[in-house]
């Protein structure tokens, strides 16, 4: 039985007194059975957010991390100073790295690696753009991307997986039910095809306007175990609405 999981991705949000003013919501509120919850804030907010969430039942995680340990490399951040931290999770191949950044599957695959012999546990972002799904390239692009980033890796056995179409993200747009049940199923068939991953134990989530009238009917779906949620992580209530969706039998 795979654990249901919440992540919520603050993105470039918050300040010092909104960052208190959510986890102290969040703290109080998130002790969910069945349910593990990460956040995942900006870089600068990372050791705030972890010296809130040491005695809570939320883990911290961040957005992205360099492909590289250390080095001259003004503005990145490297994984091993993630762990240092206290970071257990990490995102990578977010759509917004690969679209503004030009991240490719190699270097979300760099990433990886890197992450990896941190001892991060990694989120490994794919999607198809609203063009790729109505040209019916969607599982294509998909599978091409699962397999530029995973192939070849070792010490997979943490690895949470994370659709997100790109079309239904901030544009109130989202995969109906039936739509993410089929890519997730899609999904966990190709991880079947790839050397080190348990296919059936690995955690597949949904990341694409989840908010709180969608969330139940997603998770219902038996190959969603979870969200990766954006604007509606900003909002207390509403997180935790969702955090207790993922719950429910």
């Amino acid at each position: 039985m795979r654990q249901a999981l919440v992540v919520g991705n603050w993105k470039m949000h918050g300040s010092r007194a909104s960052v208190d003013d959510l986890l102290s919501d969040l703290v109080q509120g998130s002790r969910i059975p069945g349910t593990e919850v990460v956040v995942c804030p900006a870089y600068v907010h990372l050791a705030q957010v972890q010296a809130a969430c040491i005695s809570a039942s939320i883990s911290v995680g961040a957005q992205d991390c360099s492909h590289l340990q250390s080095g001259a490399f003004t503005g990145e951040v490297a994984p091993l100073m993630l762990s240092d931290l206290g970071c257990r999770w990490v995102i990578l191949g977010h759509s917004e790295r690969r679209q503004y950044h030009d991240e490719s599957d190699e270097i979300v695959a760099a990433k990886l690696s890197a992450a990896l012999d941190a001892g991060l546990q990694p989120i490994v972002c794919v999607g198809e753009t609203r063009e790729q799904r109505e040209a019916g390239s969607a599982e294509i692009v998909v599978g091409a991307q699962l397999q530029g980033a995973l192939t070849g890796q070792t010490n997979l056995e943490t690895l949470v997986v994370a659709y997100e179409p790109v079309w239904a993200i901030g544009t109130g747009l989202t995969a109906t039910p039936k739509q993410a049940q089929e890519m997730h199923a899609f999904i966990r068939t190709c991880l079947q095809q790839i050397a080190g991953v348990d296919a059936s134990a690995t955690r597949v989530l949904y990341g694409g306007s989840v908010k709180v009238n969608n969330a139940a009917q997603l998770f219902a779906q038996p190959d969603i175990d979870g969200a990766l949620v954006g604007g509606a992580a900003l909002i207390a209530e509403d997180f935790l609405t969702i955090i207790n969706a993922a719950s429910a039998p």
